[in-house]
């Protein structure tokens, strides 16, 4: 037991903050859309802890592995249902979780405004085949550019949005996307974070993560997002 306890203070896992930041999850395995609502057209369980997108990541560790307050993080007014997802982080999870997070990126770099439109209708019958009468939604994300990103400190664990300006989205999913990637960014710098590329929940220093995604001039930049 305290061997364990001490490799998790050497990976920067300690603390009382929810899962210790995800440090119970560290290598858990990424799995595409690992959740659902146990019914069509998404039959994956509302919960698990075996396997990880980056947005369930995420929403897990705020949770604090909780099922009822991960509820409320994936469904609007925590009413499940495959329609009232906050499928969107730009349109429905940012703003129906407005109560527990807040966009603060003006606070640590200079900020530049990404606008999109966000076409859940187009987007459902595109890649779902479902009908739906919900209207585009027109947001401003606030992000910082990565020339600014690459000094910054945080005091505390908080949510970290890699953005994206790709022409090629809308056609292949029906609509614009502007987040394409989510983690925590740690007061130690380091990213933590559910990875496709590695296969699992991995640390990487902040700082090398976001010089290999610049590397692609459709990735503009971050957005920093605080837990209250």
């Amino acid at each position: 037991m305290w061997r364990f306890l001490i490799t998790l203070l050497l990976i920067g896992c300690s603390g009382t903050t929810p899962q210790w930041w995800g440090c119970d999850f560290l290598g858990a395995p990424y799995v595409e859309s690992p959740l659902g609502e146990e019914t069509p057209p998404d039959s994956d369980p509302l919960i698990r802890f075996d396997a990880f997108d980056c947005t369930t990541f995420v929403e897990t560790v705020l949770a604090n592995g909780n099922q009822e307050q991960l509820n409320q993080i994936r469904y609007k007014g925590g009413k499940i249902g495959f329609l009232n997802r906050n499928h969107f982080i730009e349109s429905d999870w940012l703003l129906n979780n407005s109560e527990r997070v807040e966009n603060v990126s003006r606070n640590y770099a200079p900020t530049a405004i990404r606008n999109l439109i966000i076409d859940k209708k187009a987007w459902l019958k595109k890649v779902h085949n479902i009908d739906s009468d919900i209207e585009p939604i027109e947001i401003n994300l606030e992000y910082i550019p990565y020339e600014h990103a690459e000094n910054i400190i945080v005091n505390k664990p908080m949510i970290v949005l890699f953005i994206t300006d790709n022409p090629e989205i809308r056609g292949k999913i029906g609509t614009d996307l502007a987040v394409v990637h989510m983690g925590f960014i740690m007061p130690d710098g380091i990213l933590r974070h559910a990875s496709s590329a590695r296969g699992r929940v991995v640390d990487i220093p902040f700082v090398e993560y976001t010089n290999a995604r610049r590397q692609n001039k459709n990735n503009i930049g971050i957005a920093l997002v605080e837990i209250k």
